[in-house]
């Protein structure tokens, strides 16, 4: 009779991280060598009774727990998860989820439970829109702003077409800041017989830009000061010459939706006009010189503070890239607007942002670049620089209509960025402890919590006021 197998790699190396051992301690307790150790970890030796006893005996732990086989019922409710339209374009094989069990048996059984939730909320939505599938799956679906932060994430927020598209647009037209928007008017008209015009805010009250195509004519508020006139015009260009490469980008990323298309094609379009205003090359080397210094870098090119923040969170060329950064911005109430991020920085992408970071103190101080040292809840370090901006005025109501603007990146660069040069980059005390924003933060004991956390409970002690109304 044919004796059965034991494999008990994920389930060992489990219990070894219970104990917050190494290889090599569990494989002194057990008396074994670590190479074997590794062996049974990765399911490439049968377990022994001998060590099971041994393993039973010093952790005190049921040996018939240890060689439990879940994995065929495991492997059936992943293989249920991935037959989920979601899976279609990328569908893990059987070996693929193989592994997974073996390698990641938390992660796997974490999406299994993940998944059996959305499940429960879809089947929730179909009861409350009584069965209409389409609005179910519109409440479902990512927002089209959503979608662009994962075209550009996907991309370490770089496009090389685009990049590539930018310096074919200016080869041989070497035009200085202050010339660019009459060039620009002359190549709409002499290449697409397109002019453009600055028209007045009240003959145009609710847009800065409109493209009548029937008309051939590209209308410009009053309202836009030189620098965005000039990026409208440049954008416009960017739809018009270069849109078979802006589609490209995005069917490739199999983005279907009709209106996360057109957004997406509106932020490549950004894309393009700040790649063609800021060429990568000597954007690079103006910001290496001047220590990242934006109005240095804003003056040079005759753009805005925020198109440079935006500009520099994009250059990722390989062999020749700049520090990687991160961008965000939000309004008086704390809403993120825009946000870009070529880091692992964890951006709000719901609700307000952290109320501990200064970009909500920058409203305080209009025009003033705040400099910020953040830690977030896993130990990473960031230095941020955040400002004010102010957003076109277009009448009385419109007035201080401003927005604030964070620009960050992992602590190791700070170095390189003029603004932290002040500083004492070791110093542990620099740091503010921040979240993510107060719904998925874990941070207990926060002066500052405005939210209960959405995945796990604060205590309340009803004899004990503590800092916040969340916990005492």
């Amino acid at each position: 009779m044919k004796t059965q197998k034991n494999f008990v790699g994920p389930r060992l190396r489990q219990l070894r991280r219970e104990h917050r051992q190494t290889q090599a301690e569990m494989a002194r307790a057990l008396g074994l060598s670590s190479a074997y150790v590794n062996l049974l970890e990765n399911n490439q030796r049968s377990v022994s009774v001998r060590v099971l006893m041994k393993l039973s005996e010093i952790y005190g732990v049921d040996w018939r727990d240890i060689v439990k086989d879940d994995g065929p019922t495991h492997l059936a409710d992943l293989r249920n998860v991935v037959q989920d339209p979601l899976f279609s374009k990328s569908r893990p094989d059987i070996e693929e989820l193989r592994a997974a069990l073996d390698h990641a048996p938390r992660l796997a059984q974490s999406l299994i439970t993940l998944h059996k939730s959305y499940r429960q909320l879809t089947e929730r939505l179909l009861a409350v829109t009584e069965g209409d599938k389409d609005t179910a799956r519109r409440l479902l679906g990512a927002n089209p702003e959503s979608v662009v932060h994962d075209l550009f994430r996907q991309h370490r927020n770089h496009f090389d077409a685009l990049e590539d598209a930018a310096d074919a647009f200016r080869e041989g037209d070497e035009v200085e800041p202050d010339e660019i928007y009459i060039h620009l008017k002359r190549r709409l008209d002499r290449e697409h017989g397109i002019t453009a015009q600055v028209v007045p805010v009240a003959a145009m009250p609710n847009a800065l830009r409109y493209y009548d195509e029937t008309e051939r004519r590209i209308l410009l508020s009053q309202g836009l000061d030189y620098p965005n006139r000039v990026f409208q015009l440049t954008h416009m260009l960017g739809l018009i010459e270069h849109r078979e490469a802006m589609d490209r980008l995005i069917a490739e990323a199999g983005i279907a939706g009709a209106r996360e298309q057109a957004r997406c094609r509106v932020e490549l379009a950004n894309y393009f006009a700040a790649a063609v205003l800021m060429p990568y090359d000597r954007v690079l080397r103006e910001a290496e010189r001047s220590g990242y210094d934006i109005d240095q870098i804003a003056a040079r090119f005759g753009v805005s503070f925020e198109q440079v923040c935006h500009r520099l969170t994009t250059l990722g060329r390989e062999g020749r890239a700049g520090v990687p950064f991160f961008f965000m911005r939000i309004d008086k109430a704390g809403n993120v607007t825009k946000r870009f991020n070529a880091t692992a920085f964890h951006l709000a992408q719901y609700g307000g942002a952290c109320p501990r970071l200064d970009i909500h103190v920058s409203f305080r101080t209009p025009g003033r670049v705040i400099p910020q040292f953040v830690e977030m809840p896993d130990g990473s370090r960031y230095f941020t620089i955040n400002r004010t901006v102010d957003r076109p005025v277009l009448a009385r109501q419109t007035q201080d209509n401003r927005l604030a603007v964070t620009l960050g990146c992992a602590i190791e660069h700070a170095a390189k960025i003029s603004y932290a040069s002040s500083y004492q980059l070791g110093d542990p005390n620099l740091f503010t402890p921040i979240g993510i924003n107060c719904r998925l933060c874990p941070r207990q004991h926060c002066a500052q919590r405005a939210h209960q956390p959405v995945h796990f409970e604060l205590p309340i002690d009803v004899h004990r006021r503590g800092e916040t109304r969340f916990e005492s």
